[in-house]
């Protein structure tokens, strides 16, 4: 007879079924819901081709050492050998990211109107293997940044390791070279990638200048068509978004530039929200919680009403009525 501690293992490892269902029940309750679903968006899309999202995050993982070979790679080797292991994690990983790319346009051949090349895969990562270094650079500037703007900050390397503005910067500039190259579904997972380990949401799409920093980075949202321009630094809960525009209750998703522009060396505090196409002027400060639909002139702070004390904090020990006899 099983002891009360196998029972518990038991219950505990077994999936809770409501009452009076059965796996067969459930099973068949499944299936009705998938060929629901199947019938009202079936677009001819090969799904088994979709890109694989272990695959996609080995990639990046092999790339970030291909790109910090010390620092995110683990090498600790000699200077003379370190090409030699470059070479090694790019191989694999561009051979990663040719598959995966293969499987995305595998994806898209029923919407093409002819089909793909079939080198097209490895053309489109030939092409990204040649931005690496601009893809470094652009993120070298963006440690720099934060380095320069946290002075909580030890050393360049903390940052890049352990600051999720730093983590978020580098996925997205390697997401935005596989958007522009044609592959928007690696793309957009390795974003997301980014959006799972620091909560940082950072569209592909989005373009954005030199010395991008995200402070503390928790919340963050660029939309798909924002433009940031250099010197650009955002807090927390920051959100670059776009207002639903009325196509959307007709059932329509109307593709066009959506999202703010954000001018060089603008600062944007916790929790501000800017949606629509604004633009903000070059300089400006948007301070906290503020919510803005307009443009912003350059060289101007936008902020909210300060919290007022409504009444005066009591002085000393509080004093009891006496009671009356």
């Amino acid at each position: 007879m099983p002891s009360l501690i196998q029972d518990r293992a038991l219950s505990r490892s077994e999936p809770a079924m409501a009452p009076g269902a059965g796996i067969g029940d459930a099973v068949t309750a499944l299936r009705r819901a998938r060929d629901a679903w199947r019938a009202s968006h079936d677009e001819g899309r090969d799904v088994a081709s979709f890109p694989s999202v272990a695959g996609i995050e080995h990639a990046v993982d092999l790339l970030s050492a291909a790109l910090y070979p010390r620092r995110l790679g683990g090498f600790r080797g000699r200077d003379a050998d370190e090409d030699a292991v470059v070479a090694a994690k790019l191989i694999s990983a561009l051979g990663v990211l040719e598959r995966e790319i293969g499987q995305e346009l595998e994806y898209w051949q029923h919407e093409a109107k002819g089909r793909f090349e079939p080198g097209q895969a490895g053309t489109i990562v030939r092409m990204f293997a040649g931005t690496l270094a601009e893809v470094r650079r652009r993120i070298d500037t963006d440690v720099a940044a934060a380095f320069l703007g946290d002075p909580a900050a030890r050393s360049v390397d903390e940052i890049l390791v352990c600051y999720p503005g730093a983590i978020a910067s580098l996925h997205h500039r390697i997401a935005h070279e596989l958007h522009a190259l044609g592959a928007p579904i690696v793309a957009r997972i390795v974003s997301e990638l980014a959006n799972r380990r620091t909560g940082i949401d950072i569209h592909p799409g989005a373009t954005i200048g030199d010395s991008f920093f995200v402070d503390h980075g928790t919340g963050v949202v660029v939309g798909e068509t924002a433009i940031i321009g250099d010197r650009v630094r955002l807090y927390q809960h920051v959100t670059l978004g776009a207002r639903s525009p009325a196509e959307v209750a007709r059932g329509l998703r109307p593709r066009l530039d959506r999202h703010p522009i954000v001018e060089d060396d603008v600062v944007i505090y916790a929790g501000a929200t800017i949606l629509g196409r604004v633009r903000i002027g070059a300089r400006s400060t948007i301070g906290g919680n503020v919510w803005l639909l307009a443009d912003v002139p350059a060289d101007s702070e936008v902020t909210q009403p300060e919290a007022r004390i409504a009444s005066p904090a009591p002085v000393g020990p509080a004093t009891v009525p006496a009671r009356g006899h």
